[in-house]
């Protein structure tokens, strides 16, 4: 790669980032243009540190003069980034998604780790860095064919692996949800106008449903409506999970946002374990009573026998306490603002979120209700477990707490990953869509054990960043083969190739 400076027709100057590839010049980035010699030369030494960052090349500076390694370096006949997939390769496979047997497939799902974007820039991506020529239509063709034939044997390789991983039976998961939004304002079938938990309540969604184990290696996902109550999703997913792998005894671990009466009586009935997190201001006044009657020190629980033999923990943490706290008080200072500014009336009077903190005074003013805020304090702190498991108190906390890592798997899947916003309308490439970044993030997530037990130092996204600077020449030779040549420049770059044996 080297830097261009191009005439435009206005006499300003481009300054571009020119690589060869098939003795063709591509552009491979702009930087931007001026007429101002001193910006053109701060454009310059910008897209030079870009080069010298991607591929860790030295940039040298011929004046007008053809030199020994300019004439080498023209000799150049291609150059592709490889770090990507001599670093994912081998996890791939060992999965055993290379059953699958399907290249492109491969290939798009390295893309969503190290480059997710949507897929005609996914295209585009291709021909410039990686000498690949595919055009979007043969992309939507193979998501066709990714939601007819793929979709069900990747769930199975997957589980496969994560029982591997776990050395033996999955006897435990953790459910959640979360939504995902579309750049539209039309609605279908699926997509649909709900409750978004990104904000997005304007945009048509979908809602997702991962059930994961131990350690977090995802097991199964399902999509449903955007308007569907989360809680009316878990049952479905749980139950074709055990049936599909015979699984008979399961423990279902889930926020309290997937506990109702309904779920809890089902879950009895088809005699599964679960451990919820409890709605304990929703509780009946005889169970309110006793849990503000307990007196629990930082860490400390107890337990609260309820009918049918299930079990209610209750534990407090200070920690909690000052958080509870602090967010009430943010609440109740947003509804002062509110309130000095006129925006609140009846219609406000409810009780969501912190405007149970509102009342009537006489019949048109509208007043904070003090005695309330105060009362609610009494809560701070507090966090309730409904389980019919058996075990002492820390054993089902304890297992709770691992639910942090299904809301890892969200940040993962909507950060890293970018699985979000959807760009299709079609729902079969909608699944598609979610079954790659579903086998990507099982990719990442086998990438961090593996860095984890080498003790390499590294989490999944310095070595993918790492990764991406990996490039291969190409050069041609005078009896006309061609021989490739993987650059190693960094010392990073060396490490990774070490860890990983490319």
């Amino acid at each position: 790669m080297f830097v261009r400076e191009k005439l435009n027709k206005s006499g300003s100057i481009s300054v571009q980032v020119i690589y060869k590839s098939s003795k063709k010049y591509k552009v491979v980035k702009t930087f931007g243009s001026s007429a101002d010699p001193n910006e053109i030369l701060a454009l310059k030494n910008e897209a030079n540190r870009w080069i010298h960052g991607q591929t860790g090349q030295v940039v040298i500076n011929f004046d007008n003069q053809r030199t020994e390694t300019q004439q080498v370096l023209d000799k150049i006949d291609q150059v592709k980034s490889v770090g990507i997939d001599l670093l994912l390769n081998s996890i791939y496979d060992e999965i055993g998604f290379n059953l699958v047997g399907d290249l492109l497939f491969r290939r798009l799902v390295f893309s969503r780790i190290e480059y997710p974007v949507s897929k005609l820039a996914t295209t585009e991506h291709w021909s410039l860095n990686h000498g690949m020529n595919v055009s979007v239509n043969t992309v939507y063709r193979l998501m066709d064919k990714v939601h007819s034939e793929y979709k069900e044997i990747l769930q199975h390789l997957s589980f496969e692996h994560s029982k591997q991983v776990l050395e033996g039976e999955v006897n435990i998961a953790f459910y959640d949800v979360t939504t995902l939004y579309f750049e539209t304002d039309h609605q279908d079938d699926l997509r649909k106008t709900g409750f978004s938990k990104e904000g997005k309540h304007q945009n048509p969604q979908i809602v997702l449903g991962l059930l994961v184990s131990r350690g977090g290696y995802p097991l199964a996902y399902e999509i449903f409506e955007g308007n569907k109550f989360e809680g009316h999703t878990m049952l479905p997913i749980v139950d074709e999970f055990c049936n599909k792998y015979n699984i008979t005894k399961l423990v279902v671990v889930a926020d309290s946002g997937l506990m109702s009466n309904k779920n809890v009586k089902e879950l009895l009935n088809k005699g599964y374990g679960f451990i919820l997190g409890a709605r304990i201001k929703n509780m009946n006044k005889e169970v309110k009573d006793q849990i503000l009657n307990l007196t629990l020190g930082n860490g400390e629980s107890a337990e609260i026998a309820q009918p049918d033999g299930l079990r209610l923990i209750i534990t407090y943490s200070d920690k909690r306490a000052k958080k509870d706290g602090k967010n009430r008080q943010k609440g109740l200072d947003k509804l002062k603002k509110n309130i000095a500014s006129g925006k609140l009336t009846k219609s406000n009077i409810n009780n969501r979120g912190y405007n149970k903190y509102l009342k009537l005074d006489g019949e048109v003013k509208v007043q904070l209700d003090e005695e309330k805020f105060k009362e609610d304090g009494k809560w701070d702190g507090l966090k309730g477990y409904l389980t019919n498991v058996e075990g002492n108190s820390d054993e089902i906390i304890a297992n709770y707490g691992e639910l942090w890592k299904i809301e890892k798997a969200f940040r993962i899947s909507k950060t890293d990953l970018k699985i979000r916003p959807i760009f299709h309308r079609i729902q079969k490439r909608i699944e598609s869509h979610i079954c790659i970044s579903f086998v990507a993030y099982k990719v990442h997530k086998e990438l961090e054990r593996q860095l984890n037990i080498k003790e390499a130092g590294l989490s999944p996204e310095q070595a993918i960043k790492i990764a991406r600077s990996i490039y291969e020449i190409q050069v041609p030779l005078s009896d006309g083969s061609k021989i490739n040549k993987v650059l190693l420049l960094q010392p990073e770059q060396v490490k990774l190739a070490e860890l990983f044996n490319f």
